[in-house]
């Protein structure tokens, strides 16, 4: 095989000529040999060696981690490639199905289908709810695992019946919050004050414990404090993230008046 340069690598990979230094720096990557004009010069063995770096990064493994992947004598190239290639099976399919759900839900905003408000929820996985508590641990601490474990154990207990019955108040109270929104209700007018009542009712039976204002208030600080919960509010209606986090707010203070 023909040697590439640095630069003919660079366009082929796709990886700027500066990471391609760094990693030659680093060890991570050196090249095959450099020339008498001190050019860096790559040949199929650092191709597919590059392949493997990108396809780490690609898993979220940090470069120095990736080096002692790749030079550790037990390291089987051929392994690998079947492992990752199973683990980017997975994502695919969990991703197609999160583009199924983000369609059929703006399909739904659109009122063109009848999708159940369970399916909102569909492809979101396991791990990112572990992320989710561990975020929380992190931010709040106190009995935070505790109250996390309590409503786990609580919603466990639930038949599937009460679980869809649960998601289906969430999703109905959303929807008729942000309908409220885009009709021009003020995010601190009573008027909403029946369906924040239902939401804190909901809240408190995920919690399996009251939700006074002042935790009511916390929560919706929480919800704008993580990217994924905006998003997902933002997914319902633009602007509901704020709108929704205020509406809160200002049914706490009353409540606490």
């Amino acid at each position: 095989m023909k040697m590439l340069t640095v630069r003919q690598v660079a366009k082929i990979s796709g990886v700027s000529v500066r990471a391609l230094h760094h990693y030659d720096e680093i060890g991570l990557l050196t090249p095959a040999r450099i020339g008498r004009n001190r050019y860096r010069y790559y040949g199929d063995d650092e191709l597919l060696r590059l392949q493997q770096i990108l396809l780490h990064r690609e898993l979220d493994i940090p470069l120095e981690r990736i080096k002692g992947i790749l030079d550790d004598p037990r390291f089987d190239q051929r392994q690998a490639l079947v492992e990752q290639r199973d683990k980017l099976a997975k994502q695919a399919k969990r991703y197609a199905l999160l583009v199924r759900t983000i369609d059929r839900t703006i399909a739904r905003l659109n009122g063109e289908n009848a999708m159940r408000n369970a399916e909102l929820y569909k492809g979101i996985s396991p791990e990112k709810q572990a992320e989710y508590e561990a975020w929380l641990t992190e931010k709040y601490g106190g009995d935070m695992p505790e109250r996390i474990a309590t409503s786990r154990r609580k919603y466990d207990k639930l038949t599937d019946t009460e679980k869809q019955a649960l998601m289906d108040e969430l999703g109905e109270v959303e929807l008729a919050w942000a309908a409220a929104m885009k009709n021009g209700i003020p995010a601190d007018s009573r008027v909403l004050d029946p369906l924040l009542k239902r939401h804190r009712a909901w809240v408190a039976a995920m919690w399996d414990k009251p939700c006074p204002p002042e935790a009511y208030s916390g929560l919706a600080d929480m919800h704008l404090g993580h990217p994924d919960f905006v998003k997902r509010y933002e997914a319902i209606a633009n602007g509901f993230s704020d709108y929704h986090a205020e509406a809160m707010k200002a049914y706490a203070t009353r409540l606490a008046a």
